[in-house]
């Protein structure tokens, strides 16, 4: 009896345990980027060499866990914050004009999944933003990563990350998922709806063999006023924008358009086409990436079109599971507007490169 007793205690104790741990199954985890960019702008005093942090990979540490709801369902959180590895200061967030801001900066997520989908509510990278865990934006090598000459978010148009935003995921039928997202207020909702800036956002993605592609409709509104600048939004902002990859074995080829305008405010068509190839026990990636637009907000007889294009290598090679070092060179050129721009207002976005060596670290 006294055995029995023990056995039963054992059990009681063990099952209590197995409760709290599926009731804590949260994970640690982490990006560390560290390394030196030398760059340059063409109407910029000076070549500048500076410490960098996050150029291939922004740094940041976050929070993430699931519990199974049993039947299919679950709920999960992701909490992330940024940080600049060469001053230790937080990164990514987002300030209004009273200087408020936030700790998970670059993602604060609670969602539900089941039979139906996922449901996301928090602050989220916007679907062709390319961050966070809700974008889909693909068809760039590069992404959003070496600052000015190699992300795609210097080109094209993009909405970063959102607050007070709603995100769905279908479930994938014949390979190919719907992707639905929408922010009650970009920056701030807490005045009436026609007095907040909101986003909306439509996405296919698919996949088929070799092949992975997505197409992406954008919008914003011209309702409520800007928080950190406190002027008034003026237009509506709307963007298509369609990537994919293919992978042929010895290379992967991609391909990304993106066609963006805005009433009275800008026109713009932007392109690229880059590939992935292994190479020395690493991967290589080459790409090239153009754009040209008009920017309707110029006075008659002002120079009021732009192009630009850019060049752009880089490798990685991996010195364990979690870690990998990179080297990258890039070089941008702009013309008519970007080119007549003054000294003062020039950046790597118009004309100059970079090159750029590091060490990035996953935990």
């Amino acid at each position: 009896f006294l055995q029995m007793k023990k056995s039963l205690i054992a059990l009681a104790v063990l099952g209590a345990s197995s409760v709290a741990f599926a009731a804590s199954n949260v994970t640690l985890y982490g990006v560390v980027d560290g390394g030196v960019v030398v760059s340059k702008a063409k109407k910029a005093d000076g070549t500048v060499v500076r410490a960098s942090s996050g150029f291939d990979s922004g740094p940041r540490w976050g929070l993430k866990g699931v519990e199974d709801l049993g039947n299919g369902y679950s709920v999960g959180f992701q909490l992330e914050q940024g940080f600049n590895l060469d001053t230790g200061t937080t990164a990514n967030g987002w300030q209004n004009k009273d200087g408020d801001t936030g700790t998970f900066n670059r993602e604060s997520r609670l969602y539900v999944q089941g039979g139906f989908g996922t449901l996301s509510f928090g602050r989220f990278g916007s679907l062709a933003s390319g961050a966070g865990s809700q974008t889909i934006l693909t068809g760039w090598q590069f992404g959003t990563s070496y600052e000015d000459t190699g992300s795609w978010t210097k080109y094209g148009k993009g909405n970063s990350r959102i607050n007070n935003a709603i995100s769905y995921v279908s479930p994938a039928f014949g390979g190919v998922t719907l992707h639905a997202m929408y922010s009650n207020g970009t920056q701030k909702d807490d005045e009436r709806w026609s007095d907040n800036h909101h986003y909306y956002g439509l996405g296919l993605k698919a996949k088929a063999g070799a092949f992975d592609g997505v197409v992406i409709f954008e919008a914003t509104d011209a309702k409520g006023t800007d928080s950190v600048k406190g002027t008034a939004y003026k237009n509506p902002a709307y963007s298509v924008t369609a990537g994919g990859n293919y992978n042929l074995g010895v290379a992967t080829l991609s391909a990304i358009y993106q066609y963006a305008w805005s009433s009275d405010t800008y026109k713009q068509n932007a392109f690229g086409l880059s590939t992935a190839v292994p190479a020395f026990g690493g991967t290589a990636k080459l790409g090239t990436k153009f754009v040209f637009g008009k920017d309707e907000a110029k006075a008659a007889g002002e120079e009021d079109k732009y192009n630009g294009w850019s060049i752009n290598a880089a490798y990685s090679y991996p010195l364990s599971k979690r870690t990998y070092a990179y080297g990258y060179a890039g070089y941008t050129h702009g013309g008519k507007l970007w080119k007549a721009e003054t000294a003062k207002e020039a950046d790597l976005s118009h004309t100059g490169y970079a090159v750029a060596m590091g060490l990035v670290h996953k935990f």
